[in-house]
């Protein structure tokens, strides 16, 4: 007999280490994320001047964050669809099929001609593919993190939760410092014309990799006995709604403060600092870099603090210093090329902490069976609600009204962190009396 035929229940999957989970997570989410930081930073360097050349700079970046906001609105019903393929056909179908469509959709977006060759359908075709962005990752949910979670030895769970969200720092290291080696090696006309293209070309190429990376993962005999001991398995959208809409709600917003922030560090300085004519594009990106990797170490660091203070008490409390920290974005972004470089920088650092225990701080509220599908749907709903529209606010709201408009933006997603961490206390208190 095998050791499977004879382990006892429940003893099954000692052997499915977290470690070899944990490379599959950071591939998956890496793919992701560079994916759509390379559509981020198009649309402050490129899709202003190709896109909407008919107007001036700043409208035409509005224009383009416009459309950014199109796949984080359509992520949720990407996850929908493709948890109900799932159920007919079954993992591997699905995350097949659904990196098929993001690299499609990425890929596709580098064959776009202008808006001078063929008018405004260039716009109704890139916003068909920002669309499928969205849906695509709604539907490359592959449920790594959560049993990553469930796996991992409870005293190492806070360390294992930053794992996955090292793929956004990651993603976004690559995709800036790609776009940096085509913007310094390229002349204008050329990095107009076809340079900007080829991140998109690598991205379908780096989404090849993560699926074949993935399904050895996913598809694995033990990984999916492991999955369906943990009840990891797609549950009706309808069904989840109503059985933990309001886990799902509390979720979402309980990360707000972190999601908020993501792109404001991320994709609004380079717009700003473009709009305002402080930096050159070559040093902004430099100086992302660099605080991309502040963002992986911080990221890093919140595994030891969350270890020693708990998830929740290290949201809460970075919540808080985001909130102290947007009151200094008018003095900074609004300063010196040093003080916006000093704002990147803290802000990366201030991410990466907040952000890597952001994943499944309430997640323990749902039922097993919900798991899966609550953690996949809180996540868009979060982004949705935090990121989504963040450049296009800032940056409209800043153009007009003055940086203190990005102080109260990260001060409205504070308020909601603190709120929703303070309601699911609450109700964890009642269960408990």
């Amino acid at each position: 007999m095998t050791p499977s035929m004879t382990a006892p229940a429940g003893q099954h999957h000692a052997d499915v280490a977290p470690n070899e989970i944990a490379v599959g997570v950071v591939i998956g989410r890496t793919s992701e994320y560079f994916d759509f930081f390379v559509y981020g930073i198009a649309s402050v360097l490129i899709f202003p001047q190709l896109f909407f050349p008919f107007t001036g700079q700043l409208q035409g970046m509005l224009y383009a964050f416009s459309l950014f906001a199109l796949a984080f609105v359509a992520r949720p019903f990407g996850t929908a669809l493709f948890m109900w393929i799932q159920r007919q056909w079954g993992r591997g179908v699905k995350l097949t099929a659904a990196l098929f469509l993001l690299g499609t959709a990425t890929a596709g977006i580098a064959f776009l001609p202008g808006y001078e060759k063929i008018g405004g359908y260039a716009i109704a075709l890139l916003a068909l593919l920002r669309i499928m962005q969205g849906v695509a990752f709604g539907g490359s949910w592959d449920g790594l993190p959560s049993l990553l979670a469930l796996n991992a030895p409870k005293e190492r769970r806070s360390w294992y939760a930053m794992i996955g969200q090292l793929g956004a720092p990651l993603g976004f290291v690559i995709a800036s410092a790609l776009f940096l080696y085509l913007y310094n090696s390229l002349s204008a006309a050329d990095f107009l014309g076809w340079g900007w293209r080829y991140p998109f070309f690598v991205a379908f190429a780096i989404n090849v990799v993560a699926l074949f990376a993935r399904l050895r993962l996913v598809l694995g005999d033990e990984y999916t006995e492991a999955m369906q001991e943990k009840e990891l398995e797609p549950i009706r959208t309808t069904e989840m709604v109503r059985e933990e809409g309001h886990n799902i709600f509390i979720g979402s917003f309980a990360a707000l403060a972190s999601y908020a922030l993501f792109h404001v560090v991320t994709i609004f300085p380079l717009s700003w600092i473009a709009f305002q004519g402080t930096q050159t594009t070559a040093q902004v990106l430099t100086v992302q870099i660099v605080g991309g990797f502040v963002g992986i170490l911080a990221t890093i660091g919140s595994g030891w603090i969350a270890a020693r203070i708990g998830k929740r008490t290290t949201v809460g409390a970075l919540a808080a210093m985001i909130g102290v920290f947007s009151l200094l974005t008018p003095l900074l972004m609004g300063g010196s090329p040093v003080m916006q470089d000093t704002f990147i920088l803290l802000g990366f650092a201030l991410l990466g902490v907040s952000y890597g225990q952001a994943s499944g701080t309430v997640t323990a509220n749902f039922a097993p069976r919900y798991r899966y599908t609550g953690a996949a749907l809180t996540s868009d709903f979060a982004w949705l609600f935090g990121a989504a529209f963040a450049p296009l606010v800032a940056l409209g709201l800043s153009a007009k009204f003055g940086l203190l408009s990005v102080t109260v933006y990260l001060l409205s997603g504070v308020i909601c962190t603190l709120m929703a961490l303070a309601i699911n206390q609450s109700l964890e208190d009642q269960a408990e009396e």
